[in-house]
């Protein structure tokens, strides 16, 4: 049996690449789409940018939502259970990747948790205090992007004429303020998004390699950070593409806009609840993005928003959460069955 428990563990640590990958290929877009869709930098460069400064973020502050996965939604979460987990969400990932949706890692991850949880340890045991304020932070986060991208594109528009009437000075200021937006949206979804890779091996990779919780963090998030950047350079485009230019038409200002709102507010759900309450808050960065997006796009002119996409997007958004608990709580029964 100790066998079996080492195998899994094993194997599901090794599925944490191919997680990390889709991660990456799907929410490379997060903080690059505004960047690329704007004309501001190349896809290529983007890319390389948002793999420096994700695995940044994830080496510094990943610790702060890993903790909530690891142990903040369930009591703790064993081997059987980590590897149903990183299986379930790795499925729905490629599968929504494949499709070009840009889709919830952290509505995934959350979803697998509760049903392992409840297959593990009965509805009895999960956190409902830390799972509300998840929800809170799923509601909450991408309506809070869409208004901070509202008014940022309104003081860029009215600020900027005071700045200069130079055109061709203005485009270069708005590029810089753009991809310094991109590399700071990179480090908060790092900082945010590793604990959807990893935060279910915390405990057991500290039970076996005999190392303290921050150690662990730190190894675990250098693993994920491959794997992000690898999927990023792979399928990355292919959401990219549906974020940045078929939602809404993005000038320089609109990418700022939604890109500093986007970043704002998943730095802000990461450290703020982890200072006060000891978790930090697990949002989505695929909606806060979507969200601020759509914001420029409200900011600049409704009629400029692409509602076929949007619908879409919100399908996909909406079968998330119920697709990864159904696979998670079923792929825990049939391995714990087996192991019989």
């Amino acid at each position: 049996m100790v066998e079996t428990a080492f195998i899994l563990y094993a194997v599901g640590l090794a599925l944490t690449i191919p997680i990390a990958w889709s991660l990456g290929a799907n929410d490379a877009a997060n903080p690059t789409d505004c960047a690329v869709g704007s004309g501001a930098i190349t896809l290529r460069k983007a890319l390389l940018l948002f793999a420096v400064f994700t695995a940044l973020g994830a080496v510094l502050q990943g610790h702060m939502v890993m903790k909530t996965i690891d142990r903040g939604i369930v009591p703790r979460i064993e081997v059987v259970g980590a590897f149903a987990v990183v299986v379930s969400v790795c499925l729905w990932l490629f599968l929504c990747t494949w499709k070009g949706m840009p889709v919830s890692t952290t509505h995934a991850t959350v979803g697998a948790v509760v049903g392992y949880g409840v297959a593990a340890h009965g509805i009895g045991k999960i956190n409902f205090g830390v799972l509300f304020n998840v929800f809170v932070g799923f509601a909450v986060s991408p309506l809070a992007a869409m208004i901070v991208a509202i008014g940022v594109l309104k003081l860029l528009e009215y600020g900027l004429p005071k700045i200069s009437r130079n055109l061709r000075f203005l485009d270069k200021f708005m590029a810089a303020l753009l991809i310094g937006s991109l590399i700071f949206s990179a480090y908060s979804f790092g900082a945010n998004d590793i604990a959807n890779v990893t935060g279910v091996y915390v405990t057991i990779t500290r039970e076996v390699g005999g190392m303290p919780d921050m150690e662990t963090m730190i190894i675990l998030a250098l693993l994920g950070s491959v794997g992000i950047a690898l999927g990023g350079f792979t399928w990355g485009y292919r959401v990219i593409e549906t974020a940045g230019r078929k939602i809404t038409r993005l000038s320089l200002s609109m990418g700022v806009a939604a890109e500093l709102a986007n970043a704002l507010v998943v730095y802000l759900f990461t450290t703020i609840p982890f200072l006060l309450f000891g978790w930090g808050l697990p949002v989505s960065t695929t909606h806060s993005s979507v969200g601020a997006i759509i914001g420029a796009g409200i900011g600049r002119g409704a009629k400029t928003v692409n509602k076929s996409i949007i619908l879409k997007i919100l399908a996909a958004w909406m079968l998330t959460l119920p697709c990864a608990f159904l696979i998670s709580l079923a792929m825990f029964k049939f391995i714990s069955w087996l192991l019989v």
